[in-house]
């Protein structure tokens, strides 16, 4: 009977090279994941300059907003 090694005992198998489907499929991938981490850098950006205008803006009253709406409506209407 043969000894047994680890050479012997667990069969080794060679990686199999990358197919052209696989090679692909890693650069589609890699391609998405760059453009969502753009798209997600570029969407918190825009939205942390909306709610920094929207904190520096003055509350919009009441009165102001109604007679800008009959100043608009009058006008239209000549």
């Amino acid at each position: 009977m043969t000894k047994l090694t680890k050479k012997n005992l667990f069969k080794v198998y060679d990686s199999k090279p990358e197919t052209a489907m696989d090679k692909t499929t890693r650069v589609v991938r890699q391609m998405v994941d760059e453009e969502t981490e753009q798209r997600d850098a570029k969407n918190s950006r825009l939205r942390n300059a909306r709610l920094e205008r929207e904190a520096n803006t003055p509350p919009v009253t009441k009165d102001s907003a109604a007679s800008k709406s009959r100043r608009s409506k009058a006008a239209s209407t000549r």
